[in-house]
This record gives structure tokens, C-alpha cells and sequence, in this order.
């Protein structure tokens, strides 16, 4: 097993309580947040780098407008003096932010991405952080997602959404593990 220097930051993408609103409908994965605090209590204890991303937005309608409360991060969620906040308004935490800035100074090819939602802001700087050079090891049951409609009006069911969105980002943006698999390569 390839083995992670221990200077990998861990990059928790949108864990708000925005998420939390029943309007989002069902949602797979409810040990997310529980993996993710896993992964982010193993940082802290080994003194390396957390980058959290917020999610803002301007308009007054969304539950991620920055003045709301639903905008803040989860209870769990308590960035440490060292750690870095990133706050964006897009998909991407790599667009209108310092994001690669910050991993190039610290000379960070690999990555570690948890968060929510799988299939659109994890996806999004997933990808990008494949097509910038970098190597992204995304944490497949430390990121969940919600039920979906097609555009035929068919429910399409999170775990598949899930599970979908990992296949196509599987060896071609960045490699997929379990949070047990990344503590056990570092």
C-alpha cells in the first residue's frame, strides 16, 4: 500500500448546517460526518494541515446566504489556529479562492477530500484538482449525498448517485478509499 507523506492536507469541503434542512429529502451515507471528525481528529493529533471550505452565498433565498445560521459549519466542525477556512460561492473550491496557492506553496501534490455533497462540490474540486496536477484521494464513506430528480421526474436513489459519482471519478481524478484505508496509509 503507497504510503502518504505527513505533510497531506485534509480538505473538508461544505460540512454546514445548510445540509441539515429537510428540504434536501433523503440522504445515504449517515456515518459521514462521523468519518469525516475520525479523519480530521487524526490530523489535528498529528499536528497536519485542515483546509475546511464554506460554501456563501449572496443570495438572500439560499440556506448557504452568509448572514444565515445555516451557513455556519457543523457543531462538529472547530478549525484549530493552524487550520485554513476557505470560503467560496461556487462548485469549486479551487474558483475565486487562494485554494492552490496554498497547496503548491506547501508543496502538497497529494490531497485528502471529504465533505458534502458527493456528486457536486466534492466532484467539482475533485476534478479540478486532477485536471491542476494534483493527486486527490477522495474518501468515499467520509462524503454523502441526496436523492435526486431526473430530468424525466424519476427519484434517483443517493446511494446510487453515490456510488456513480465515485466510478467516474475512480483512477481518473483521483483514487478512492475508505477512511480506515487513508489513516492506515499515513
Amino acid at each position: 500500500m503507497k504510503k502518504l507523506d505527513n505533510h497531506v492536507p485534509l480538505i473538508v469541503i461544505d460540512v454546514q448546517n445548510a445540509f441539515e434542512d429537510a428540504i434536501w429529502g433523503k440522504r445515504n451515507n449517515p456515518f459521514a460526518e462521523r468519518n469525516i471528525e475520525k479523519l480530521i481528529d487524526y490530523w489535528n493529533l498529528n499536528q497536519m494541515l485542515v483546509i475546511y471550505v464554506k460554501h456563501l452565498s449572496k443570495n438572500k433565498e439560499s440556506l448557504f446566504y452568509y448572514k444565515n445560521e445555516t451557513s455556519e459549519f457543523k457543531e462538529m466542525i472547530n478549525p484549530l489556529p493552524k487550520d485554513i477556512i476557505i470560503k467560496k460561492s461556487v462548485n469549486s473550491a479551487f474558483i475565486g479562492t487562494n485554494l492552490e496557492e496554498i497547496l503548491r506553496k506547501n508543496n502538497c501534490p497529494n490531497i485528502v477530500i471529504t465533505g458534502l455533497t458527493t456528486n457536486h462540490c466534492v466532484e467539482t474540486t475533485t476534478r479540478m484538482a486532477g485536471n491542476l496536477g494534483f493527486y486527490p484521494y477522495l474518501v468515499s464513506d467520509a462524503t454523502a449525498t441526496f436523492d435526486r430528480q431526473s430530468i424525466n421526474g424519476e427519484t434517483l436513489n443517493a446511494e446510487k448517485i453515490h456510488e456513480m459519482t465515485l466510478t467516474n471519478l475512480h483512477e481518473e481524478f483521483a483514487i478512492i478509499k475508505k477512511t480506515e484505508e487513508i489513516v492506515a496509509m499515513l
